[in-house]
């Protein structure tokens, strides 16, 4: 992914309106983030543990980001693992159900998406190694690194495209 700009960010949002996109809490350290390593941008509001955001360059339009509402937080003591959609990984109590509310007029009538990804939105990371999920986390598989990239993407443009439909 190619690094992206607040202003950048701030543009792309499909479903808020641009008075919402405006106050929304983008990350500050946008300059030492591992670009080369995201396929999409994705974290979680400091101020509001509820929300989460997603930037994604899926084609020559220019990014595209979602405003997300996570569900509340997984019991103690949860043992039941859950695989994120995008990505595959599988955690214990490390996905969340992330809902979407639909852009346009579908989503001012209430209308939303929802898809179960990675709670601190590092699917990029754990697929690539960088970051660990735990004993289990990635299932051994026989396609490549660069296979299992271009399912991510796809599963989250799957995802964005609900969204934006």
């Amino acid at each position: 992914m190619k690094p992206l700009t607040e202003q950048e960010i701030r543009a792309a949002f499909v479903n808020c309106t641009k008075g919402e996109a405006r106050r929304l809490s983008v990350p500050r350290d946008l300059a030492e983030l591992p670009w080369d390593d995201l396929d999409y941008l994705g974290w979680r509001d400091p101020q509001a543990p509820d929300r989460a955001y997603l930037v994604a360059e899926l084609d020559d339009a220019g990014p595209t980001a979602l405003v997300l509402r996570a569900n509340g937080s997984a019991a103690v003591g949860q043992t039941r693992r859950s695989m994120c959609s995008v990505c595959l990984t599988t955690h214990s109590g490390g996905v969340s159900l992330m809902v979407a509310p639909k852009a346009g007029r579908a989503g001012q009538q209430g209308n939303s998406v929802g898809a179960y990804l990675c709670s601190d939105l590092a699917c990029s990371l754990y697929l690539r190694g960088k970051r660990d999920a735990g004993v289990g986390a990635r299932l051994h598989e026989t396609i490549t690194l660069e296979e299992k990239i271009r399912r991510t993407v796809t599963n989250l443009a799957a995802f964005v495209a609900k969204v934006t439909s």
